[in-house]
């Protein structure tokens, strides 16, 4: 019976009725101290979903033995459904069975999250057969990290499934979850008095029972035995209870101690295994007896487990360091489980040891093949801890470093990094550390620190490195605007990726762009190439590569590697007017940033939405995208704000900003010289033509090199600005009929059309003036459009017919990710493994999307939209 939980269990049966009745799916983290309740409301919630009918409970413990054994709680909480794996889509399939340690599954195309994307899938399928899913995860706190991060990533996915996914962790561990929590405080004396008098608890000592668990049901449970810890000693509630359990522990007979002790520290359970163990200290079965009547253990079957988690700590701390050593040793000795074998013999190893530290970095490798990163970080950091030699700590420290890096951790990694690097002399060591250090930095927003990081050791690195460095290196001083960095690294170098970029920022476009041209006609890193494209203007060429290489990603579970692709994909969307669609890439690329473990890019991410806002006029959108962004963010954000005061009129202080990115440390990149044609307009109407001359020449000398015929014909439209004359316009026109962009282009309509209007030709300038309408309205670009409008009623035309709505806009974007590729003919199954959902969520989406779209079926999609 549970005492006091009215709150708790009404908010789980809330989320049970949700999935049951609606299908709604939902997580919640429970959380509190040890002995508060939280495994007896888990167990509550379980009986309530079979008492309504449901089938399907799938549960799991995090152990703290097992804490290093990667996929160990995967492996406990699918053991009954493993058989349906081959069900599941094929990359999902494959992830979940190496995680799983299938012997026969494949090698190649291994992503840690699509193991979190099979066991969404796998519980959508489960609610599918036969009602709500329910899966509960105890002690999560002790989860291994490959499991932990394949759970959260499936439960922040929960959306339409009918599945309940319920943890429970204690105060300390198990954090940065991103999930609902709901913590349980201890009962009111009320509550704590009823429970004592249903156990029979004597009156007269109900009030010391009270006092001293304070209000904890595990406490008030074990210390009603009159055994409690005397007032006079001021421990907290989990020690007086673990206190508790040693004295009843004492009072077993001494090989039911061992037994225990055995256990405890074998962590798992696994009869097999302590029985074998138990055979060395010529101890058995029968003398766990004694422990499972004084209701310690529970034995079942092949397995035994602890009652609760502190007897096991009673259990284990309560024995003296040559009886746990003593114990570690008999169950490495008798393992017949290589893992097994490898964890008892360093937890018995008390000085270093090669060969322990060895069998460690074996089984880190183990589970890094099994993209147990985390797990492989912690065995090479225990590897490290064993290791005599110094040089090969530092390796082996380096190694977890990598690791911890690849799980997400950045601040862990830097820590292991420093303390390797304190331990090595070696400079190609130093410089592999130091590459690392320089990504820390970079995701951190200190991409300067990286670049002068990675040049310092380039120079000591191998050769197959020192390239990759460099160019790293360059990368990172071309995003941040560190132009003298950039120039002495190409001084170091004859890689043509960095001769490129150096005469960019010297200014040299028709040097630089034919030099990274040639490079995108023979790319060797597709997310390089497109990055290249951005660079040279080529915004098919964006599209192109990042759509393939997003759908590679997708087709092989991919996910840690897809928000920079996603990044640079919103990019090219932007300018080529697909708003909707680079709302969904950034919305996605936030959230897989998340997940990855690399939170701290999200506001990055969020800011190549900036431009957005500015068309649209939205100054406090543009405003909070920014917020948060760190350069190169900040180039993104100066020329949107530039935008935004041209688009409001405000040309004294567009031309402000205009001018300070002109001058500043980031105006070779892609948005700041765009920001020269926007200099060109704000000069022009500011009375500025020296001004306006000097930027016109800036991007007409990159748009020439570039070649790409949106350049060149916002150049043209430029050179129009500054004559005054009527062909430049004519030629911007003509290159517009090949142009990528269609913001520009109505913008250059709208020019032309006032030009014309002002020659009094109103009849011409409605032609322009139309088009420009027509752009504006569906980019809902409302300051211009509301220009383009009045321009228009002064030609004499006196209404101007809005064009409809664009269905797409009233999308969410996820719903306009699900309807594009739906409209593919894409199945709801493919779909939900390209985007990482479930089935059902694709399904939830698209009866979600018909009536915004004023469609009843999927049928009718393809008609309704091309596909981007």
């Amino acid at each position: 019976m549970l005492y006091g939980r009215n709150t708790e269990r009404t908010r789980i049966a809330t989320l049970l009725a949700e999935a049951r009745d609606h299908r709604r799916s939902g997580a919640l983290l429970l959380r509190g101290e040890a002995g508060i309740g939280k495994s007896a409301l888990l167990d509550d919630a379980a009986a309530a979903l079979t008492a309504a009918g449901g089938t399907h409970v799938l549960r799991a413990v995090g152990v703290e033995a097992e804490s290093n054994l990667a996929y160990a709680g995967l492996n406990q909480l699918l053991w009954h459904v493993r058989d349906r794996l081959d069900a599941l889509p094929a990359a999902q399939s494959a992830a979940l069975r190496a995680a799983l340690d299938d012997p026969g599954a494949p090698t190649d195309h291994r992503d840690r999250f699509t193991a979190g994307l099979a066991v969404l899938t796998l519980l959508a399928d489960l609610a599918e057969e036969n009602g709500p899913a329910l899966c509960i995860v105890d002690d999560a706190q002790w989860l291994d990290g490959a499991t932990a991060q394949s759970l959260l990533f499936a439960a922040r996915r929960l959306t339409a499934e009918g599945v309940v996914m319920l943890f429970a962790a204690r105060d300390t561990g198990f954090a940065g979850t991103s999930l609902p929590e709901l913590r349980l405080e201890r009962l009111d004396a009320r509550d704590a008095e009823r429970m004592l008098a249903d156990r029979d608890v004597p009156r007269a000592a109900r009030a010391r029972v009270i006092r001293e668990s304070q209000g904890n049901p595990l406490a008030l449970r074990e210390l009603a035995t009159g055994q409690g810890t005397p007032d006079a000693q001021p421990l907290p509630v989990a020690d007086r209870v673990t206190a508790a359990f040693r004295e009843r522990i004492a009072e077993l007979p001494d090989k039911a101690q061992v037994m225990l002790l055995l256990a405890a520290a074998e962590g798992r359970g696994h009869m097999p295994a302590l029985l074998r163990a138990a055979r060395l200290f010529d101890a058995g079965l029968t003398d766990l007896a004694p422990a499972e009547r004084a209701g310690l253990v529970d034995v079942s079957g092949r397995s035994v487990s602890f009652r609760h988690p502190l007897i096991l700590t009673a259990a284990y701390q309560g024995a003296v360091a040559t009886q746990r050593i003593a114990a570690h040793r008999a169950l490495a000795d008798s393992a017949d489980d290589l893992e097994c074998r490898v964890r008892h013999r360093a937890a018995s190893t008390m000085v270093p040891d090669e060969d322990v530290a060895q069998d460690l970095q074996a089984a880190a490798e183990r589970a890094r093949n099994r993209t147990g990163y985390a797990t492989a970080s912690a065995l090479y950091r225990q590897a490290a801890e064993l290791t005599p030699d110094t040089q090969a700590r530092a390796e082996r420290l380096a190694a977890a470093a990598d690791l911890t890096f690849q799980a997400g951790n950045v601040e862990e990694a830097e820590q292991l990094s420093a303390s390797a690097e304190r331990l090595t002399a070696d400079p190609a060591a130093r410089a592999r550390l130091g590459r690392l250090h320089a990504t820390v930095e970079f995701e951190r927003g200190d991409p300067r620190a990286a670049v002068r990081m990675l040049t310092e050791h380039a120079a000591h690195a191998d050769p197959a490195d020192r390239t990759a460095m460099l160019r790293d290196a360059a990368t990172y001083a071309w995003t941040s605007g560190d132009a003298p960095s950039l120039l002495r690294i190409a001084t170091t170098t004859d890689d043509p990726y960095v001769r490129g970029l150096a005469h960019e920022v010297r200014g040299e476009h028709d040097r630089g762009l034919p030099i990274l041209a040639g490079l995108l006609a023979r790319p060797d890193d597709p997310l390089r190439a497109a990055q290249l494209a951005l660079i040279l203007g080529d915004d098919r060429a964006v599209l192109d590569l990042t759509t393939a290489e997003t759908r590679r990603c997708r087709r092989h579970g991919l996910v840690g590697a897809l928000p920079n692709v996603l990044q640079t994909q919103a990019h090219a969307q932007i300018m080529t007017g697909l708003h909707a669609d680079a709302e969904a890439s950034v919305a996605e690329a936030v959230a897989l940033a998340r997940d990855t473990g690399l939170a701290r890019r999200a506001g990055r991410l969020r800011a190549a939405l900036a431009r957005v806002a500015a068309i649209e006029g939205d100054e406090d959108r543009l405003r909070d995208l920014v917020r948060d962004a760190p350069p190169p963010g900040g180039g993104y954000a100066d020329s949107a704000r530039a935008l935004l005061d041209l688009a409001l009129g405000r040309h004294d202080d567009a031309l402000r900003r205009l001018d300070d990115i002109a001058a500043g440390p980031r105006r070779h990149g892609s948005h700041a010289i765009l920001s020269a044609a926007d200099q060109v307009e704000a000069a022009v109407r500011a009375g500025t033509p020296d001004l306006a001359r000097a930027a016109h020449e800036r991007f007409r000398a990159w748009a020439r090199a570039s070649g790409q015929p949106w350049a060149l014909a916002v150049a043209a439209r430029c050179e129009a600005l500054l004559t005054d004359a009527e062909e430049p316009f004519k030629i911007a026109a003509e290159l517009h009929e090949q142009s990528t962009r269609p913001f520009e282009r109505a913008r250059t309509e709208l020019l032309y059309g006032e030009w014309l209007r002002r020659s009094r030709r109103r009849s011409d300038a409605r032609v322009p003036l139309r088009s420009a309408v027509e752009t504006f309205e569906r980019l809902r670009a409302t300051p211009w459009l509301d220009r383009a409008r009045a321009e228009l009623r002064a030609t004499g035309e006196s209404t101007s017919t809005s064009a409809a709505p664009n269905a797409l806009d009233r999308l969410t974007p996820q719903e306009l990710q699900v309807v594009r590729l739906a409209a593919e003919g894409t199945s709801s199954r493919d779909i939900a493994a390209q985007l990482f959902l479930s089935p059902r969520t694709v399904e939830y989406h698209l009866y979600k999307a018909y009536p915004k779209l004023g469609i009843s079926s999927r049928r009718e999609l393809s008609n309704l939209l091309e596909p981007a």
